[in-house]
C-alpha cells in the first residue's frame, strides 16, 4: 500500500461520524412517533427493520415446534399483519426496544387469535412481503441442537443479525472507495482475531506496520460507531443503547 492509499484508508475510517449534538429520528422512534403506519416514512422504517431482523423470528417460530413449511407461513403471516395493521404494529411496544416489541408481538401472534388460523400463502395478485424469507431453513439448519429455549435462540440470532449488518455497512463504505480488498484483509482485526501477524499483513498491503496499526485502530472505532448507530435504530432513547449492547453481548456469550 502506498502512502497515498494509507491516506485513503484514513479518509474511509473518519467519514460519516455519529453526532453528539442530539439523538436523531431513527427507525424505531419514527415508528413510535407516527402512532400508526399511515406515514410512508414510518412504514418504510418498519419495513427496513423487519427486513433486517426477520430471521430471529423465523428461528423462534421453528424452535416452538413448527416444521419448516409451517414456520415459513407463520413468519410470513406475522410480518404481513405487522406491516398491514397499524393497531397491531404499535400495540404495547414496551416503548424502549424494537427487539422486545417484536418478540412480545410474535408471542401474542402465536398464542392468541392467530395461533389456530391457517397461515395463508400469499401469491398471485395478493400482497407479498417486501423482503425474502425463503433462506430461513438453510440458516436454521446450522443452529446448535442442544436444549435452548426459543427466546435464547431469538436473542442470539438478533445479536448476530445486528453484527452482520454492521460489518456489511463497513464493507459498503470501503466498496464506495473501491477498497473492498482492503476491508477483506483488515476485517479479521476487528476483534483481535486475525490469523495473520501484523508484520505479515503490512507486507501484504504494502504499508508499514505502524500505518497498519493506525488503520486498524480507526477501523475498530468506526465499527464501534456503526454498532452504536445500528443499536440506536432499534431503541427509543439514547440512554438505552448501552443497556441493549450489554444484553446482546450476554446473548452471544451464552452461545
Amino acid at each position: 500500500m502506498t502512502e497515498q492509499t494509507g491516506v485513503t484508508l484514513s479518509t474511509i475510517m473518519t467519514q460519516t461520524v455519529l453526532t453528539a449534538s442530539g439523538f436523531p429520528a431513527t427507525r424505531w422512534t419514527l415508528i413510535l412517533a407516527a402512532g400508526s403506519l399511515d406515514s410512508g416514512e414510518s412504514r418504510s422504517a418498519l419495513e427496513t427493520l423487519c427486513a433486517a431482523y426477520w430471521y430471529p423470528i423465523y428461528a423462534y417460530v421453528r424452535r416452538r415446534g413448527n416444521d419448516p413449511e409451517r414456520a415459513r407461513d407463520l413468519t410470513q403471516e406475522f410480518f404481513l399483519r405487522l406491516l398491514e395493521n397499524p393497531t397491531f404494529s404499535v400495540a404495547d411496544p414496551e416503548k424502549g426496544r424494537f427487539r422486545a416489541f417484536l418478540l412480545s408481538s410474535v408471542k401474542f401472534f402465536l398464542s392468541n387469535e392467530y395461533r389456530s388460523a391457517q397461515a395463508q400463502k400469499r401469491g398471485g395478485g395478493m400482497q407479498v412481503l417486501p423482503f425474502e424469507i425463503i433462506s430461513g431453513e438453510e440458516s436454521y439448519s446450522r443452529e446448535p441442537f442442544h436444549d435452548e429455549t426459543p427466546e435464547t435462540i431469538f436473542d442470539r440470532r438478533w445479536a448476530r443479525a445486528l453484527l452482520d449488518r454492521v460489518v456489511n455497512r463497513l464493507r459498503d463504505e470501503f466498496a464506495a472507495h473501491g477498497k473492498v480488498e482492503h476491508f477483506e484483509k483488515l476485517k479479521g482485526c476487528l476483534l483481535d482475531r486475525s490469523d495473520v501477524p501484523y508484520a505479515e499483513l503490512a507486507l501484504q498491503m504494502q504499508t508499514t506496520e505502524g500505518a497498519l496499526k493506525v488503520a486498524i485502530s480507526r477501523l475498530r472505532k468506526r465499527y464501534r460507531d456503526l454498532l452504536r448507530a445500528e443499536i440506536g435504530e432499534t431503541v427509543n432513547d439514547p440512554s438505552d443503547i448501552d443497556g441493549e449492547f450489554r444484553y446482546l453481548a450476554a446473548a452471544l456469550s451464552r452461545a
